[in-house]
């Protein structure tokens, strides 16, 4: 490859909303560009209309924006080599699929598709290798024109030569094809739309891609691709083919194991670092003890010879840690900014969000931060925070284990009473103070006070800190849901 700058590409097709196995390609691609100084372009490839899905472009750039990557070229954008659409750049895929057939080196073919429907399930039948026999690779002039003349579509297929095919791969080395296995595939299909094979040799080459780095599932069709190169007399780039994702267990990562698009773990509360930080560790390893990176250190990192061909499990357990990580690492104002659009969607919070409650939102979040492992939980971890009022708890939860009605209702009379006496401001050392003497007082252990005080102003009985919390509620509310509880055991 010559010495020139780096520029990578990616190129989704907007058949669907971005897949986590989609964004860890863009990932790395966009992580090299930024190693090496080179370019990120983005290319879509949008030849598949039939599978074309209208808001799939909006979702795959607002993921990758989303999670920090930027496109030096592409839509909205722009760039020396434009479009980068595939679907208005038909004109150059004809004209160079054209110039093979008028060098010998791909030919029109009439068959229909019954024709080569009954062709496979022949050679299915006897056990034969599955493929175009060429049959019209051998139609004389005359029949073309006959052809043509009645109005039969054709497509355009390669030619395959005889001979082997080698393939270097950054990650696997040097691998060789049978060139007899592959048969005269498709390049232009009737419609005048190419296929992957053509349209992707193309833009590379006229783009000046200088490394391709893309799914393992695409370096069956690399031989296809390098005899293309050849073909037209053009340098192919380097290829690196990235290993496949499997799913907890084993097998092929499926809507059944989880989310598979960057939307639904962006629905689902995650954040964009953790979410990147765990892709890339999908498959790329440091060769250090360090595992959090932000793109910054990612990018000065990394390099294609630490990327592992091997298939790569996946461990959502891990995303959520990644996750839990960042989240307690985020500024108070931060995650509040981030939590809050989850607490107007529930409700708990007005839209637009007045400054007031906003800076009381403030005072939760650190109480609850420890706990959340995604955003969305939020709304789950602080409604009785920032409900008025709370539904009463039953008696059965209000009792602890080891306690009865008389002990509980008599630590809820002492702690009304003793929270009564504290300044109103809550201070949290007070309260403290006035509910251990209170339980000595009764001859409870302070656990026997403090669980059925939780229950009471939470309704739960796991929460941040009793006397955090007490001091966040504030003591008109604290004693008002005390007063409630005391009426359910009464």
């Amino acid at each position: 490859m010559n010495d020139t700058e780096v520029r990578v590409r990616f190129a989704p097709s907007p058949t669907g909303y971005l897949h986590i196995g989609g964004a860890r390609t863009a990932l790395y691609n966009w992580l090299f560009a930024r190693h090496c100084g080179g370019k990120f372009i983005l290319r879509i490839e949008d030849t598949d209309r039939n599978r074309y899905v209208p808001d799939a472009l909006t979702d795959i750039m607002a993921s990758l924006r989303w999670l920090g990557m930027d496109w030096d070229e592409g839509p909205e954008v722009g760039g020396d080599y434009g479009s980068y659409f595939q679907s208005e750049r038909l004109e150059l895929y004809q004209k160079y699929a054209q110039q093979l057939v008028d060098e010998g080196k791909a030919y029109r073919c009439y068959c229909k598709s019954e024709r080569l429907e009954s062709l496979r399930k022949e050679q299915e039948s006897n056990k034969q290798k599955v493929g175009y026999d060429r049959h019209c690779l051998t139609l004389t002039e005359g029949e073309h024109r006959e052809l043509e003349t009645s109005g039969a579509r054709f497509v355009i297929r390669f030619k395959i030569p005889p001979g082997r095919t080698g393939v270097y791969d950054q990650l696997r080395g040097e691998l060789n094809f049978d060139n007899d296995t592959i048969d005269d595939f498709v390049l232009l299909k009737s419609d005048g739309f190419p296929t992957y094979h053509l349209a992707n040799i193309i833009d590379d080459h006229l783009m000046k891609i200088t490394h391709v780095m893309r799914g393992d599932e695409w370096l069956v069709s690399t031989p296809r691709h390098i005899l293309l190169y050849q073909a037209f007399g053009w340098e192919p780039p380097l290829f690196a083919h990235l290993p496949i994702f499997l799913a907890p267990g084993g097998g092929k990562l499926s809507k059944r194991h989880g989310a598979t698009s960057v939307k639904e773990y962006r629905d689902k509360g995650y954040l964009p670092e953790a979410l990147n930080n765990f892709l890339l560790l999908l498959g790329w390893n440091p060769g250090t003890d360090q595992e959090m990176f932000s793109l910054k250190e990612a990018a000065e990192a990394f390099t294609i010879e630490r990327i592992n061909a091997s298939p790569v499990g996946l461990s959502f357990d891990k995303l959520d840690w990644f996750n839990g990580v960042y989240i307690r690492s985020l500024s108070t104002e931060d995650l509040a900014n981030r939590c809050l659009p989850y607490l107007q969607q529930a409700c708990l919070l007005p839209d637009p969000c007045p400054n007031d409650r906003y800076q009381y939102l403030l005072q939760i979040i650190p109480l609850i931060r420890e706990r959340l492992k995604a955003v969305p939980e939020v709304a789950e971890m602080t409604n009785y925070f920032l409900q008025e009022d709370i539904p009463t708890p039953t008696r059965e939860l209000l009792i602890p284990k080891k306690m009865d009605g008389a002990q509980t209702l008599a630590a809820l009379e002492g702690a009304a009473q003793a929270l009564a006496g504290v300044s109103s401001e809550f201070i949290e050392s007070e309260m403290e103070e006035a509910l251990r003497n209170k339980a000595q007082e009764l001859e409870l252990h302070d656990g026997q006070v403090f669980m059925p005080i939780r229950v009471a102003i939470t309704g739960r009985t796991a929460t941040p800190g009793i006397f955090e919390t007490m001091h966040v509620l504030g003591k008109e509310r604290v004693i008002k849901r005390i007063e409630n509880a005391i009426g359910v055991l009464k």
